[in-house]
């Protein structure tokens, strides 16, 4: 696999998706970064992340 990616970041928000799935989320709410990196991701229920937790995403290409 190729890493194109990894960043670390504070999670602003998660969503409740359904009985299944929750949504983690991280944005550049002001919009004056352009190179901010931000994130929207589904993951199953049972993480036991919450918001302020920090997290590492990683991009690969397979």
């Amino acid at each position: 696999m190729e890493t194109l990616l990894t960043f670390d970041s504070m999670v602003e928000f998660v969503a409740d998706i359904n009985e299944h799935k929750d949504c983690l989320m991280s944005q550049d709410p002001t919009k004056e970064t352009p190179n901010a990196l931000w994130f929207n991701i589904d993951i199953p229920k049972g993480h036991g992340i919450k918001a302020g937790d920090r997290v590492r995403v990683t991009v690969e290409k397979i």
